[in-house]
């Protein structure tokens, strides 16, 4: 099966579609661009399967690359036999090709090697063979001192080394024990020797024992920062009550070595205990460790990627003036004023909180900036102060109704990193760095996808364990995000930034830079033809990118939708046939809907991209985000003490993971709905009820004051348990036995050694 039939059939799609995908992207076509404007070509594969493609094209060709390395460094070897060559065509996965490769791999002198030139290869082979024959007298007739094999005794331990690396190296073997090993294994953690304070936030892990092949990425992730921590020794075996351990059982078995009184069979089966000790089992808890931090950091990654892709595209507050703030106490509260268009107006540092406690001269300057620029909204960062800055806002708007301000918190996450980056250095040359961080949070209100994707998606902090995982791939993953959410909602070329238009299809940083300097040079575009005289941006940089560049206003009414350049020769034939102009089309729904897409086809053009085209022209430019909305905090909670059970509030998801959806409420601390509290029926994927930005309406579970957790729940019926403090801390056993969270993953019921409650029932159910 050639690299196209495979991933065709993992797609469940057919080869055809696959290899005119391939054939696209190796012609320097992006995702985007295949997705929108190639699905004849394509015969309709989506984003998703082109992404999927995409990744598993990468993959399958490395894999080929490497086969072709090994047949030649074995074939170079003297040693490829056309079996051999067979298997290494047959392996399906990187591991499988390394198993194979494995006994030819050019490697340090071995004992074993060492062996083989003292001439003992044919003892080993003899011994394994024959059984029935003493290894002792065997071994006799290989004492030869100038080969320095001075007795039997190092005769046969050479022998054993020899059939030690033989049965090590088998390809077969090793496949087999890696996959029971995975099955069947455990993972024990155990608290390391007096890290017992320093490593408390990892004491449900200090006596721990989950089956490998079960821990979610989460817990496996946490398992193995512990353990770089050096707060956690983890370990991987396979329980088992026989009197033989299954692996060693099975290696025997593979090597026809069985106990039948025999005067080799001691011997031998001392070979095959001592193969799974010296040479398999650490191999083997390397391996599964390995993929085990593989498989949790994959589905990391995918996490991260999803609810960065939920918060690029949350609601935009849009073409309206606004007012950031940075909250601060001691440093004061930074402020900026922004137009409709983003642009900045004014800055200031207010002194509303200790020391100074300016508080009414805050809200009069305040006032004085919203009213000089005509502000409509007021976004203030969750950071620290953000509750007292927010009821400062609130006077603000109860002492000048006149001013219609409405009042938002937003998320702060990547603000600083954006203050302090070069683009930011560019863009404000002449305001300082603390202020710039005030402009960011207002213009993440007006359009958090144009602001956002001036900042490392990495610092917005949407993820789970994201610095444990492979940063490389975190960074492809996260790229391919931002570029699928900029595609999706289209650029206006006139107003966006240099990272914004990078993003676009097509786009580099470079070009990116190059439209914005000829559009400073040149004015505004007034159509999409202008794009081919900006420098370097050629005929197929324009073929990527033009669909998803706007042009409000300009020559064009085509050039401000998601129509292709290439494809008006098509608007004109429904033109010629409506006997109406553009301008008159666009938008007259009931004309275009009752137009018959068949009629439009050519050569080049399908139904599919004709009917696109006709939904374009209903609404040009649609954006695919939802309504502005915002979440309102309770008056009177700013604190964890001033949380109690079943208080009802509203808030913001910060962040979904695999076992749950963080919420802001207000109280700088989010709060955790386990996967179980998300709603009254069964949820697999948290991401099926929650989006990360979205405002939900959330019940108090359990608060710890002393471990800052809030357990909060969206089954807004359940009453929260019963609980003897309202603030319970840890219960006093936990804290004298912290090696008491034993927990073994096959066990119908789990001992819970912390406080009892909808918190401890949250991360029991999460070990489950």
């Amino acid at each position: 099966m050639n690299i196209a039939d495979q991933i065709a059939t993992e797609l469940g799609v057919s080869s055809q579609q696959v290899t005119a995908a391939i054939g696209l992207l190796d012609d320097g076509a992006t995702v985007p661009f295949i997705a929108r404007y190639r699905k004849e070509v394509t015969r309709g594969l989506d984003d998703t399967q082109l992404r999927a493609l995409d990744d598993r094209l990468g993959y399958l060709r490395e894999l080929e690359d490497r086969r072709k390395t090994i047949l030649a460094s074995i074939r170079e070897q003297g040693k490829l036999t056309d079996e051999l060559a067979v298997q290494l065509q047959l392996a399906e996965t990187k591991t499988a090709l390394e198993d194979l490769y494995l006994p030819f791999r050019p490697k340090r002198r071995t004992k074993a090697q060492i062996a083989r030139e003292a001439g003992l290869a044919p003892l080993a082979e003899h011994l394994l063979q024959h059984p029935e024959r003493d290894p002792h007298e065997q071994a006799q007739a290989y004492i030869d001192e100038d080969k320095q094999v001075a007795d039997e005794q190092a005769a046969l331990d050479g022998a054993r080394h020899i059939l030690m690396e033989q049965f090590a190296e088998d390809a077969e073997l090793l496949g087999e024990l890696r996959e029971y090993f995975w099955e069947n294994a455990t993972l024990r953690s155990q608290l390391a020797k007096g890290k017992a304070q320093e490593g408390a936030k990892f004491a449900d892990y200090f006596d721990y024992e989950e089956a490998v092949s079960k821990i979610p990425s989460h817990r496996a992730l946490a398992l193995f920062r512990g353990r770089s921590e050096s707060i956690l020794n983890l370990a991987m075996n396979v329980n088992y009550t026989t009197e033989q351990h299954p692996c060693v059982a099975r290696i025997a078995r593979h090597f026809g070595v069985r106990d039948q009184q025999r005067p080799g069979d001691a011997w031998l089966q001392q070979t095959v205990n001592w193969t799974w000790k010296v040479k398999l089992h650490s191999k083997l808890e390397v391996d599964l460790n390995l993929r085990l931090r593989e498989a949790a950091e994959q589905a990391a990654i995918e996490v991260f990627g999803r609810n960065l892709g939920d918060l690029l595209l949350a609601a935009p507050a849009g073409t309206r003036a606004c007012l950031g703030l940075d909250p601060g106490i001691r440093t004061g509260v930074k402020v900026a004023a922004i137009d409709a268009t983003g642009k900045l107006l004014e800055t200031a540092t207010i002194y509303p909180h200790p020391p100074k406690k300016q508080w009414d001269a805050s809200i009069a300057q305040l006032a004085t900036m919203a009213e000089r620029h005509a502000i409509d909204l007021i976004a203030i960062g969750n950071g620290t102060a953000s509750r007292e800055t927010d009821r400062l806002v609130m006077e603000l708007q109860q002492r000048h109704p006149a001013l219609k301000l409405q009042k938002i918190v937003v998320s702060e996450a990547g603000a600083s990193v954006y203050s302090a980056s070069e683009y930011a250095s560019k863009e404000f040359p002449d305001v300082d760095v603390a202020l710039r961080g005030a402009v960011s949070i207002a213009r993440r209100l007006q359009d958090p996808l144009a602001e956002l994707v001036k900042i490392d998606p990495k610092s917005i902090g949407v993820g789970q364990y994201q610095h444990d995982v492979n940063q490389t791939t975190l960074s492809q993953k996260l790229g391919a995000v931002v570029e699928d959410c900029v595609n999706a909602v289209g650029v206006d070329v006139n107003t966006a930034s240099a990272p914004l238009l990078a993003s676009v299809s097509g786009l580099s940083a470079s070009l990116a830079e190059n439209v914005v300097a000829f559009r400073n040079a040149h004015g505004a575009f007034k159509n999409r033809e202008q794009l081919k005289q900006v420098p370097r941006l050629g005929a197929k940089t324009y073929e990527q990118a033009a669909g998803f560049l706007r042009i409000h206003a300009g020559d064009n009414p085509l050039d401000r939708s998601a129509v292709h350049p290439e494809a008006y020769p098509i608007v004109e034939r429904i033109l010629e046939q409506t006997g109406q102009r553009v301008s008159e089309l666009i938008g007259d729904v009931k004309r275009i809907r009752s137009l018959d897409p068949a009629r439009f086809t050519d050569e080049h053009f399908g139904l599919p991209t004709v009917r696109d085209i006709l939904q374009e022209l209903e609404k040009p430019g649609r954006d695919p985000r939802p309504e502005f909305k915002t979440a309102n905090f309770k008056e009177g909670v700013e604190s964890l003490a001033d949380l109690r059970p079943d208080m009802r509030l509203e808030g913001v998801v910060t962040n979904v993971t695999n076992f749950g959806a963080f919420v802001d409420i207000g109280v700088h601390q989010d709060g955790l709905v386990h996967i179980s509290q998300l709603a009254d029926r069964f949820v697999k994927d948290p991401h099926e009820v929650v989006a990360a930005g979205e405002v939900v309406t959330v019940k108090v579970m359990e608060v710890d004051l002393e471990r800052r957790r809030i357990a909060l729940s969206m089954r807004l019926g359940e009453k929260a348990p019963r609980q003897t403090a309202p603030h319970a801390k840890r219960s006093q056993s936990r804290q004298q036995q912290p090696h008491a969270a034993k927990r073994r993953p096959n066990a119908s019921t789990q001992a819970e050694p912390t406080s009892r409650g909808a918190m401890a029932e949250a991360f029991a159910r999460a070990r489950k």
